[in-house]
């Protein structure tokens, strides 16, 4: 209920910041604070928030060596399908070059972005030096200069430290993971902050710029939905044909779970009703316990696809011309920052935001984007939900412990067919497991 209120407050300060500042445009540049102290909050919770939800994603599953088989093809499927991902997106972002044609006004331009230094891309950088740059020297100096990157390192080698010490450890564990829990709820309070900050950077942009600049914003959000649509259609297709599995079929299974990612923006809203799903769809629930919630830190295709998209269009709004090593770097930057994410609405923006910090990439994109995030994290997270579903049947699939019997009785069942079951006793037993389902 909370998150459809925020959604519904977020779509209304949406349309008030058009309004005002097509009908008062002289007020509407005074709202430009609104937007820049939402942003300072964004940034505000990037460190705390990327450390210990890594920390814990890594090291709460114990000795890395103990997770075995599944934990190997886990990990192997979802850094394959993520970089597919975020490949798609930079190659429709610039074939369809969303950043282009925006004229922003210079003071809007530096307004907006007041609270990022101002500078080229780094244009200088090459992969050696960001190897190099990957390793921090302090990582409270990493934190306060935003550097994502260098707060992944530490936080990887922290996490395997943390595993190696095992039991001694735990007193560590028990405050990260209070620490990440914190965090989590910070986060939403922050983004209760969101319409407010939405409110002011679009008046101020539309009375800055002029009305006609929302012909960019159809742009952005057709060309998010046309690669999230040819990612379902291209990877989650042939992951389907691979497994042998409809993927009709599949998308009828878990329309309820991907109705309400959709109308709420958030993967957590969904998982649990996914994974229940997931179990009655033939997938061992020692597979859906370990793939789904590991997957919303390592599989998030809808996420790292918009972030790749979002990096181009924030770098052709200000001029910058990344060449194609420089978009490179920033892709494998994404691969390691994305894994930060939470599922919850609108912390892709937190990742934008630090990615184009730790390049010294203005921030305008962030405050433009604020406007129709609600719009595009609707697509990505439903997309994230899809993946992560798929996922599951593909390692229960590889590890040859997929029922297909229990997923025609229960594709059977969403399409109303009356099925003839060789006893009562096995009738008494699908009917119980429809009802879990039914009951979430």
């Amino acid at each position: 209920m909370k998150s459809s209120q925020l959604s519904i407050l977020i779509f209304i300060a949406l349309i008030a910041g058009i309004i005002t500042g097509w009908v008062a445009p002289d007020f509407a540049v005074q709202m430009h604070p609104l937007a820049s102290i939402f942003l300072r909050m964004v940034k505000m919770i990037i460190a705390p928030l990327l450390f210990a939800t890594l920390v814990v994603g890594i090291a709460g599953h114990g000795d890395p060596k103990s997770l075995g088989r599944i934990g190997v093809k886990t990990i192997i499927y979802f850094e394959v399908v993520t970089t597919i991902a975020l490949f798609l997106g930079l190659g429709i972002a610039n074939f369809l070059n969303p950043g282009q044609g925006i004229n922003i006004a210079s003071s809007s331009l530096a307004k907006l972005n007041d609270i990022a230094q101002m500078s080229t891309a780094s244009q200088h950088n090459s992969f050696s030096e960001f190897f190099v740059n990957l390793v921090p020297t302090s990582i409270f100096q990493s934190m306060s200069d935003g550097n994502l990157l260098q707060i992944v390192v530490f936080s990887i080698f922290f996490a395997l430290a943390i595993c190696a010490i095992g039991k001694k450890a735990k007193p560590v564990m028990d405050v990260l993971q209070a620490t990440s829990s914190i965090m989590f709820k910070f986060t939403e309070y922050v983004m209760l902050f969101a319409p407010l900050g939405i409110f002011g950077a679009i008046s101020y942009t539309i009375g800055s710029n002029g009305i006609t600049i929302l012909k960019n914003y159809a742009k952005i959000i057709c060309s998010l939905y046309f690669a999230l649509f040819l990612f379902v259609i291209l990877v989650v297709f042939a992951a389907c044909k691979i497994v042998k599995i409809s993927l009709r079929d599949f998308i009828r299974a878990i329309a309820d779970p991907a109705f309400l990612a959709f109308t709420t923006a958030s993967s957590e809203a969904a998982l649990p009703k996914a994974m229940t799903i997931m179990e009655d769809f033939g997938v061992p629930k020692s597979i859906v316990g370990f793939v789904m919630p590991t997957g919303y830190t390592f599989n998030l295709d809808g996420s790292t696809l918009y972030l790749a998209m979002a990096v181009i269009f924030s770098t052709q709004l200000v001029g910058i011309n990344l060449s194609i090593e420089q978009q490179l770097i920033i892709m494998f930057a994404l691969m390691l920052t994305s894994k930060g994410m939470a599922g919850m609405p609108r912390v892709a923006l937190v990742v934008l935001a630090g990615t184009l910090t730790s390049f010294h990439i203005p921030i305008l994109g962030v405050a433009l984007l604020l406007g129709i995030d609600q719009v595009l994290d609707m697509g990505r997270t439903t997309v994230n939900l899809i993946g992560n579903c798929v996922a599951t049947v593909v390692i229960a699939r590889w590890e040859n412990s997929f029922d297909y019997n229990k997923m025609h009785k229960f594709i059977a069942q969403r399409k109303g067919i009356t099925t003839s079951l060789k006893d009562e006793e096995s009738n008494v037993s699908f009917e119980h497991d429809f009802e879990v389902y039914n009951k979430g």
